[in-house]
């Protein structure tokens, strides 16, 4: 590695350890920096500093939030009878992005994973039953990750809200639109006939 004033190289070690940056994209993010005007600099250090002065988690669903409440509790026009679960805040993204969800939403913050030490107790499970009390909630969809924890945290989850005579369901998982049945692995083929529809 090319020698640095200490100045630059402190960025760029800073700037690699942000995820998928490896030390070629941190040198190029680094030296744009330094070419930079100091206003945006100025404008992008304020930003990193709000992000971790301004921001908590919403009082209600744990989503990321500026106040008490997420801007999705807050909005009068959102479905209070269906909540969606999601195991972080950035899995809300692509939900809201389709336009077709118009419930609520509850982040876990993680999925059951034993083999990282997390169980159920690390999850905000506890707060999602709490807002079940005295609801007239009816459904519950479970939106984990199609992954081992995230399978594992919805059969959890869907085991525990059952009995409280909650609609609870899974969303489909299988093969993406636009791609072949050629590259689809036995697992995700497995989900697609499980998850098949009538036509």
């Amino acid at each position: 590695m090319p020698d640095f004033a200490e100045p630059l190289a402190r960025l760029i070690q800073e700037v690699k350890r942000l995820p998928g940056i490896g030390q070629k994209s941190a040198q190029r993010i680094a030296f744009h920096i330094l070419r930079a005007s100091r206003e945006d600099v100025d404008r992008l250090t304020t930003a990193l500093v709000d992000v971790k002065e301004k921001l908590g988690l919403c009082a209600i669903c744990n989503n990321i939030s500026d106040g008490e409440k997420c801007l999705y509790c807050r909005d009068p026009h959102r479905d209070r009878r269906r909540i969606c679960v999601v195991e972080e805040p950035h899995n809300i993204v692509p939900i809201e992005t389709t336009r077709t969800f118009e419930g609520l939403y509850h982040v876990l913050h993680g999925s059951i994973s034993p083999l990282r030490g997390i169980g159920p107790e690390q999850l905000r499970i506890k707060q999602l039953l709490e807002r079940l009390v005295d609801s007239d909630m009816e459904e519950i969809i479970l939106a984990t990750n199609p992954t081992v924890e995230g399978e594992a945290t919805a059969v959890y989850l869907a085991r525990l809200l059952k009995p409280l005579g909650i609609k609870v369901t899974r969303i489909a998982m299988g093969i993406p639109v636009g791609s072949d049945l050629e590259y689809a692995d036995e697992v995700t083929m497995s989900k697609s006939l499980e998850n098949r529809r009538e036509m």
